[in-house]
């Protein structure tokens, strides 16, 4: 198993120093210590395994907001080290879906973390990661050669994966819809529990009159479904569609 490169962005150089000399010791490498939001540009030019964040940085961007924006564009895991326990702060994180929250120690010595647990947390994210990409990946191939389109997305609305199908019907290319509301890339959906016709999924007043980026409108029929975590918690949606007539 190759070495795991994890980018390190915390705003006190003592601290984020002591963070890569412990990483480096245990076996990681660390290409790079970010004080600021230039993290976002770090993570997309160094592609990181993982990125270790703090919630308070250097300038305008913080480390949340730092961190939705490494999720939305690439995907890239993170896990925060941060002093701040909040329930307002532990809720703003919880919305860029983080592998880990690890609270900083505050007691004599300072240590800034528990290294068995910091370092158990970033095995037990690397797997997982890597385990979800393959599962992705393998479902992927699966949905890309089914006749119909499809389209699913995460907790938030905003689109996780289209097959070719719902890439020729919508005209948006699967890189340029990839993280963005559901809304934007295809149509308004009403709350959804339980799967239903595509027509009565829409909110009141819509019609299933489809309006591509280039060509004539065109009449769409299928089925949304909401997606479930293991807990029973909403995690998207799962929308199976196809032009009014056309066959599967």
């Amino acid at each position: 198993m190759s070495i795991a490169n994890i980018l390190v962005v915390e705003d006190e150089r003592i601290t984020a120093e002591d963070i890569k000399v412990g990483l480096e010791f245990a076996g990681y490498k660390v290409p790079a210590i970010c004080a600021s939001g230039e993290a976002v540009h770090k993570a997309g030019k160094l592609q990181p395994d993982l990125v270790l964040m703090d919630i308070k940085l250097e300038g305008k961007m913080d480390g949340i907001e730092a961190a939705g924006e490494i999720r939305r564009l690439y995907d890239i895991p993170v896990i925060y080290l941060t002093a701040y326990s909040d329930q307002r702060t532990i809720e703003r994180a919880k919305k860029t879906e983080p592998s880990g929250f690890l609270v900083k120690g505050q007691g004599i010595i300072n240590k800034p973390f528990e290294e068995s647990e910091l370092h158990a947390a970033i095995e037990i994210t690397l797997y997982r990661d890597q385990m979800e990409k393959e599962h992705e990946q393998l479902c992927s191939a699966m949905l890309r050669n089914v006749s119909e389109a499809v389209i699913y997305t995460d907790a938030s609305n905003k689109v996780k994966f289209m097959n070719a199908t719902a890439e020729g019907i919508t005209g948006w290319s699967k890189e340029d819809a990839v993280g963005k509301v559901i809304d934007e890339v295809f149509l308004e959906f009403k709350s959804v529990s339980q799967e239903m016709d595509l027509e009565d999924a829409l909110q009141e007043g819509k019609s299933t009159s489809y309006q591509p980026l280039s060509g004539s409108p065109v009449l769409l029929e299928g089925k949304v479904s909401p997606l479930k975590d293991g807990k029973g918690n909403f995690s998207g949606l799962l929308i199976i569609f196809r032009t009014k007539g056309s066959q599967t």
